[in-house]
């Protein structure tokens, strides 16, 4: 009987340690979506002050692409909400690189071509980013939600994490520039 509570009580322990790693590597996955999402935020206002330079009359989208930042820049909600926040921004920034296509000198300003390569680079390690964090936040969801783990998981309050998706897999790739 002794051996039976004892195997129990070691049970949930290992189970529950097992969950609290499961959750740390979702906070610390999360981390690594928040420097990145900053880079970008970062590398905005320098493309847009580009732009600005060549499309002086583009004003409605350079407010709204700094809008879309600002927005992005504040959320601290859920994955869920900051999708949401990052869905505005990623649109106009969509939108300002489309721009370029009207401006062949723009198009060839070399200034212009090193911010956009760093924007495609930080895009490429935000989508890194965003896989190992979702990866780790399946780990966790799967953990909670299966028997006999799901027991302890109930016991202590763990709760779903939610997956960061910003768009459909089409919308999330960084518009090429053709020269």
């Amino acid at each position: 009987m002794i051996a039976v509570a004892l195997f129990a009580v070691l049970w949930v322990a290992v189970t529950y340690n097992g969950l609290v790693r499961l959750r740390n590597h979702c906070i610390e996955s999360w981390s690594g979506i928040d420097t990145e999402l900053r880079r970008r935020y970062d590398l905005i206002p320098n493309l847009v002050e580009t732009v600005k330079g060549y499309a002086s009359y583009e004003r409605d989208l350079f407010e709204r692409v700094a809008r879309a930042r600002n927005a992005a820049l504040a959320s601290e909600g859920s994955p869920a909400e900051q999708a949401r926040d990052e869905r505005q921004l990623v649109s106009g920034l969509r939108e300002l690189i489309a721009l370029a296509e009207n401006y062949p000198d723009l198009k060839a300003s070399n200034h212009y071509l090193e911010l956009q390569l760093e924007l495609a680079n930080t895009e490429d390690r935000l989508q890194r980013a965003r896989r190992f964090y979702n990866a780790n936040v399946r780990d966790l969801n799967t953990r909670r939600e299966v028997i006999p783990s799901s027991i302890v998981a109930n016991m202590f309050n763990f709760r779903a994490w939610d997956y960061f998706e910003v768009e459909e897999a089409s919308a999330r790739a960084v518009p090429r520039v053709e020269m």
